[in-house]
Parts: structure tokens; sequence; C-alpha cells
């Protein structure tokens, strides 16, 4: 019984504000844009080995180790393709506070957030698309939606791809401007994002308490694990302490809202997935502040500072 309902009900969340959590998303987005600068992509060309594996975390191992946790919890299939979904989105739009707050490389994150972001218009829509129809249960729930990967790429283009554009251009001619909007900026659309949420939960708060500890403990998991994906393969590269707390930090914050989103957009608001990515966004802004205390009092050896 719980299979039929979880796998089919759906969450009410109407056109209107659908259409502005769109733009919050988006507006969110341009407000850390604001602080992105096009020289932050040389980044990529002077130190390539800590991006190309905080990349390769994100894209490539987390969505394989998901695959994993899948197969082997066997979660309801809308529960495991909302894992899908967000393991193929990119790091989450707190990453780079985080990352501060941890003592990590803060330039690195920054290039992280801007480079995953330009690859998360076709890597997202892919990664779904290939881990989902990799596991029978979510595949046939794909089937039935039968989405258009291209229509997907076009709606994470607007989201994300345009609004990193802009406000790194503002950035660019106007640097003064951006950093005052920045701040502002980023701050009231992110509570505006986290308000419209809370609103969607709040509107369907039947559903979302009966079903809560059943997808607390698989969020739990899987958010534990992403943390540990980018920790290790970090640390298992051989990166500095300062590049790992960064990776790892990127690697398990991840834009849930985003995800959301294409949940609304592509799935109608399926239950599962749309309460997996829900609460994966309020988890784990809980995960990486204890994450950030923590290192936090961890002061980075000399050595590595130098």
């Amino acid at each position: 019984m719980t299979e039929t309902i979880l796998d089919t009900v759906r969450i009410n969340f109407d056109t209107q504000t659908l259409w502005a959590l769109n733009s919050a998303l988006a507006l969110v987005m341009f407000g850390i844009a604001l602080e992105i600068s096009f020289n932050d992509f040389r980044q990529l060309f002077k130190k390539p080995k800590p991006v190309i594996t905080g990349v390769l975390s994100q894209f490539l191992l987390l969505p394989v180790v998901t695959y994993f946790l899948v197969i082997t919890m066997e979660p309801l299939p809308s529960i495991a393709l909302g894992m899908f979904m967000v393991a193929a989105c990119p790091g989450g739009n707190v990453s780079n506070f985080i990352t501060h707050l941890s003592k990590g490389n803060s330039a690195l994150s920054v290039s992280l957030t801007a480079i995953a972001t330009i690859l998360a218009v076709v890597m997202t829509p892919l990664n779904l698309q290939f881990w989902g129809a990799m596991y029978a249960p979510t595949a046939a729930l794909l089937k039935q939606v039968a989405i258009d990967p291209f229509e997907m790429i076009k709606l994470v283009s607007l989201l994300l791809g345009i609004p990193l554009l802009l406000g790194m251009c503002v950035n660019y001619f106007q640097p003064m401007l951006a950093k005052k909007m920045a701040g502002v900026l980023k701050i009231v659309s992110l509570l505006f994002f986290i308000s419209l949420v809370f609103l969607a939960l709040y509107n369907n708060r039947d559903i979302f308490m009966e079903y809560v500890f059943y997808v607390f403990w698989i969020v739990l998991i899987h958010n534990l694990i992403a943390f540990t994906t980018g920790f290790s393969f970090a640390r298992l590269l051989g990166l500095s302490q300062r590049d790992i707390r960064s990776i790892t930090i990127e690697t398990g914050i991840q834009n849930s809202g985003l995800g959301l989103l294409l949940i609304f957009t592509f799935f109608d608001g399926l239950g599962g997935m749309a309460l997996l990515a829900a609460f994966w966004g309020i988890w784990h802004l809980v995960t990486g502040l204890v994450l950030a205390a923590f290192w936090g009092y961890r002061p980075i050896k000399k050595e590595e500072l130098a």
C-alpha cells in the first residue's frame, strides 16, 4: 500500500508558485555569480588537479555510489529516482559559504561552483536519464513520464547557465556594484527560495508527515555517503587538506532545489521524488554546518597554507 501511494501521489504545486520557484532559483544563481569572475576559470589551467577531482567527484563518483546504494537498499521506485535526481545535480547554493566556515579552499569552491553549473546544463539530464534507466524500477517510471532530455537541458540552461553568465558579466563590467548587490541578493533570494520550499511542504503536510521518517533515514545515509565520497576521493589523490575540505563539501552539498524544480516540471511533483529532494535540501544544511563547525575548530597545518 505504501509503495502504491508514494509512487503515485503528486505534490500539489500550482503554476504560479512553480514560476516563482523558478525565478527564485535563477535569482539565487545570479547572486552567487556576482562573486564569480572569469579569472576563476583560470584555476582550471593553473591547478587543474583539484578542479578535475571535484568535477569527477560530483558528476561521476556520486551518481555511481548512489546507484550501488539504490540497488543495496532497494527503496521505493520514486524515492530511488529522487536519489538519482539529487546525485545528478551540481553543488548546492551554500557550498561556498560552508567551505569558508570550514577553512577550506574558497577559491577552489568558487571555481567548482562555476564549472559545475555550466556542466550541469548537460550532465544533470544525462546522468538522471542514464542511471535512472540502469535500475529497472526507476526505468519504468522514466518510461511513464517519457521526458525529453533536450527540454530538461533547456530549462537547466535558463535556471543556471543564463543567470551565471549575467552575474559574471555584471561582476566584470561593474565590480563595485556586483559586490554591493551580492551580499544582499544572495541572502534574500535564498531565504525566498527556502520559504517557497517550506510552503510546498506545508501545503502537503499530511503526505510529508506520513513518510518523513522513511525518507529521513535514506537521506541521512545518502548524504553521509556523498560527503564520504568527496573526502575519500580527494584524499586518495593526495590533495591538500584545504582542497579536501572543499571537495568534500562540494560533493555533499547538492543543489536539491534544482532537482525539486525539475521534479515539479517534468515529473508532475512525483511524491517520493519531491519528498526526497525537499528533505535533502533541509538536511544537507544541517550536516554542512555541523561539518563546518567541526573543521572550523581544526586548524590547517602551517605547511598546508604555504
